[in-house]
């Protein structure tokens, strides 16, 4: 395993870069698609985020792949490189196995213990597959990664540590009130339709406001969004949606706004939000969600305005306690780091066990065989007997060293057990590699990246 991860996020850089480098999906198809055809990497995958960009790759050369991953999150972010690599982190190996089981379980996050990462976790690990980019190695890691953050959130209360960006948010709108109750009965207009919109959608649902318009460029996502939200339950509420020319009259409208869309620009000047504000007697509470940003931050300025973004949630978070379960998460973490990489340094040798026992079977049949020419008044029933003996010397002069030499490779440092196999049996190399290539096709069924 050659595990690299070349990364930049809220805890590294300051919002101002952060929402420059931010990729949207037809960027980030194009990053998989360079970052493999570059020569260090032979699998990638990008876990994009509000607050991260972080590009994972398996790599043959550390400082190679450390220099090519960099220069291709310059090249496809438009930040210059010179300019963007103080904010850019690395971890390499069982430190990026680490990392990400982390951020799984939202220790890295901006809201301690927010559980959003694990869908983006497994968008990231859907668009690698789709793409065929994410071959064994980060469809493991990725899975991982999954069960590790699930096992975190089930089996501790990091949950209380921290909420969603959004709960978190209108928290800090609310000023510390009690959300539902300072949103009850009142008027949301949520721009976009995307997971993050959505997610907004449903938490204002539940906290009790009476409205709630969606607006966004593609009218079909704005209506599938509107007849969940209009869905019988206990969270009853009216919901209608809009096409972003509305948003003008929905402004003087709605108590509170929440924008998380996929613009590359400024959706609300902060001209048609103090229109929009002119004449309301109630101040309006506006929550942007994106990155980079979509409501123009001189809103700040406007009198009867609340405006909460990322950055002055990343304020707002780094003074929040921190839950005494962070720490058993972070065991939890540690623990399957371990498992991990035993596993993967297991897999490493198993090829070669696979090698030496088909190898180990052809010696039987060709003594079997040249013992029926030698003794050819055998019948079936002495012939069958023979085998099976034959059979059994062999697989149980074979038994211990093969089960010691999987738990060796296993423990740290143990990737040399594989190649001191194969020299001590004179193992073909190809064959070992035809094992290899066999087993990651049987694997999930799903494309996987070059081998």
């Amino acid at each position: 395993m050659s595990l690299l991860v070349v990364g930049v996020s809220h805890r590294s850089a300051p919002v101002s870069v952060l929402e420059r480098v931010s990729l949207p999906t037809d960027s980030q198809i194009k990053l998989l698609r360079d970052t493999l055809a570059a020569e260090p990497a032979t699998e990638a995958a990008v876990l994009a985020t509000c607050n991260r960009i972080e590009l994972y790759a398996d790599v043959d050369k550390f400082h190679a792949g450390v220099a090519e991953l960099s220069t291709l999150l310059a090249l496809h972010s438009g930040v210059g490189l010179d300019e963007l690599t103080p904010y850019l982190y690395v971890h390499y190996e069982d430190r990026a196995v680490h990392h990400l089981f982390s951020v799984a379980c939202g220790l890295d996050s901006m809201v301690v213990g927010e559980g959003q990462i694990l869908g983006q976790i497994k968008d990231a690990l859907a668009l690698g597959q789709e793409l065929h980019t994410a071959g064994r190695l980060l469809n493991d890691l990725f899975q991982q990664a999954l069960r590790v953050g699930k096992r975190a959130h089930s089996e501790t209360g990091i949950d209380r540590a921290g909420q969603s960006l959004v709960t978190f948010g209108l928290e800090q709108l609310a000023a510390g009130a009690a959300v539902e109750a300072w949103a009850k009965d009142r008027s949301a207009l949520v721009i976009g339709a995307g997971s993050m919109s959505s997610l907004a959608a449903a938490t204002l649902a539940r906290t009790g406001v009476k409205e709630i318009v969606v607006a966004n460029r593609t009218p079909a996502r704005a209506e599938r969004l509107v007849q969940i939200l209009n869905q019988p339950g206990p969270a009853r509420v009216s919901a209608r949606a809009v096409g972003m020319s509305a948003l003008g009259a929905e402004l003087t409208r709605a108590d509170i706004v929440v924008s998380c869309t996929g613009s590359t620009g400024l959706v609300l000047s902060a001209d048609a939000v103090e229109a929009g504000v002119h004449g309301r007697t109630a101040p309006q509470a506006l929550l942007d969600l994106a990155m980079p940003r979509d409501i123009d931050a001189a809103v700040h300025r406007l009198g009867g305005v609340r405006f909460v973004d990322i950055e002055s949630l990343a304020e707002a978070s780094a003074d929040a306690p921190m839950a005494a379960d962070v720490d058993q998460v972070r065991t939890i973490v540690s623990d399957e780091v371990a498992a991990f990489g035993a596993a993967q340094r297991a897999a490493h040798i198993t090829p070669t066990v696979v090698a030496l026992r088909a190898m180990a079977a052809e010696v039987v049949s060709s003594e079997v065989a040249r013992l029926e020419g030698r003794l050819p008044d055998l019948d079936e029933k002495q012939r069958a007997e023979v085998t099976r003996t034959v059979r059994r010397v062999v697989d149980k002069l074979l038994h211990a060293p093969t089960v010691r030499v999987k738990q060796l490779a296993s423990e740290p440092g143990g990737a040399g057990y594989a190649d001191a196999l194969r020299e001590l049996f004179d193992l073909d190399p190809q064959t070992v590699a035809a094992v290899s290539r066999a087993d990651l096709n049987d694997t999930d069924g799903v494309g996987r990246g070059r081998v």
